[in-house]
């Protein structure tokens, strides 16, 4: 096996975990994420960040991340406007720290 292997293999495995739940008790439901996201995701969250686009970019990351129960994605890109215009500021705040939280804690579980 050559080091490309191994680095698709972790990958593999880290996207074949389970799903962490976040209960958001205001819109009564459960958010699920997965462990890791393809980089190309993050970039892109990122970019907006540099852009001084944050509030864009927690929307963005909101609908990149947040899964149903099945790991199907709850929200689409026609969601955007609604979300950042109809959606409360600090729920939102709150959801998109928990999704980004769950996969540093799992990064920070599995380097110990």
């Amino acid at each position: 096996m050559n080091v490309m292997d191994n680095i698709k293999g972790h990958y593999a495995d880290q996207l074949s975990g389970g799903l962490n739940k976040i209960s958001v008790t205001e819109w009564k439901t459960d958010i699920y994420c997965k462990k890791a996201y393809p980089f190309s995701v993050e970039a892109a969250i990122i970019k907006l960040q540099q852009e001084g686009k944050t509030v864009e970019a927690l929307v963005e990351s909101l609908i990149q991340k947040a899964l149903d129960v099945d790991g199907n994605k709850m929200f689409t890109k026609f969601d955007k406007n609604a979300l950042m215009n109809e959606a409360d500021p600090n729920v939102l705040i709150r959801v998109c720290g928990e999704l980004n939280r769950a996969v540093s804690e799992y990064e920070a579980i599995e380097k110990n």
